[in-house]
């Protein structure tokens, strides 16, 4: 693995952003987006909208150049006004080539969306990671950035050369990195976990040791070390932060490498279980059992059926 946490919990976790459409709007109009349990990128390209939370929460005011990123657990509403009845995203006829739908009467606002697949079990590393919510506002640091990935995005909807659907998926990708590195610098809303004890700059260079050799056999001293701090002091940080002790967390890192590699690659368990640090085959698939819940084995038939 590397030295770049971030990069590595995405591989890890099979993080895929995939372009799904969008719209254009106008006059009174309201739509109801589901998240069915991905990651949901919206992007506001043009005018301004209300997203409304589940529940009829206090409307968020969303302006040109504006990206939020939901979990994806709940439904949410975009809108022009509150109180208008949402049509559902499947009620909404949608342009086969570019795929955009209209609403209402207009095209004042216009929005791209996107989801982020991930993996059934590791993408629990990055979800649990992320608040409910995040918001990017049109003037936050990565945002010039962020608007020129969303204006080639835009750009390939309306051309469609050829590889349109790669090089949309990949524009999406880049603009979920971005996202990611502006929670890096508001580390102050992420809720425990590995992104807010990457954000920590003192914890960075004990999450970089675990990352870039997972298989050595890590004490809590060594890190503490590299973070220039005392045992305690060093564990009861990396705890508030991540929400896990260290050593926890070099556990589920390892298990969570592990399971990639056991839907990714044929390699033999044996030889799996040296990669992330056991010695033992036998320890190693009962660590991997208690932290997933199948041996290895099984969780890698069970894959292939």
């Amino acid at each position: 693995m590397s030295v770049d946490p971030l990069s590595d919990a995405l591989a890890v976790a099979d993080a895929r952003s995939v372009f799904s459409g969008g719209f254009t709007a106008g006059g009174d109009w309201a739509i109801r987006l589901e998240g069915r349990d991905k990651l949901k990128v919206n992007a506001v390209v043009r005018g301004r909208c209300l997203m409304v939370p589940p529940g009829g929460g206090e409307p968020l005011a969303l302006v040109e150049g504006d990206i939020v990123v939901s979990d994806g657990r709940r439904p949410y509403v975009l809108c022009s006004a509150p109180g208008i009845e949402p049509l559902s995203s499947g009620q909404v006829e949608m342009d086969p080539g570019t795929r955009m739908g209209r609403l209402g009467a207009g095209e004042e606002v216009a929005c791209v969306s996107g989801h982020i697949d991930l993996s059934r079990d590791s993408g629990e590393l990055l979800r649990r990671a992320l608040p409910e919510l995040i918001h990017v506002r049109a003037d936050a640091a990565e945002a010039p950035v962020l608007r020129w990935l969303t204006g080639q995005l835009v750009t390939e909807m309306k051309t469609r050369r050829a590889g349109v659907e790669f090089a949309s998926d990949q524009l999406a990708q880049l603009m979920f990195v971005q996202v990611l590195r502006v929670c890096l610098t508001e580390a102050e809303g992420l809720p425990p976990g590995w992104l807010r004890a990457l954000a920590d700059e003192r914890l960075a260079p004990a999450l970089r040791l675990m990352h870039g050799d997972p298989a050595h056999p890590w004490q809590l001293e060594e890190l503490a070390r590299a973070a220039a701090m005392s045992r305690t002091t060093f564990a009861v940080r990396f705890k508030e932060a991540a929400g896990v002790p260290p050593l926890t967390y070099l556990l589920n890192w390892r298990m969570s490498l592990a399971a990639r590699s056991l839907r990714q690659d044929t390699a033999p368990v044996a030889a799996l279980a040296r990669s992330v640090g056991y010695t033992s085959e036998s320890a190693f698939s009962n660590a991997f059992k208690r932290a997933v819940g199948v041996a290895p084995r099984r969780y890698r038939e069970a894959l292939r059926s």
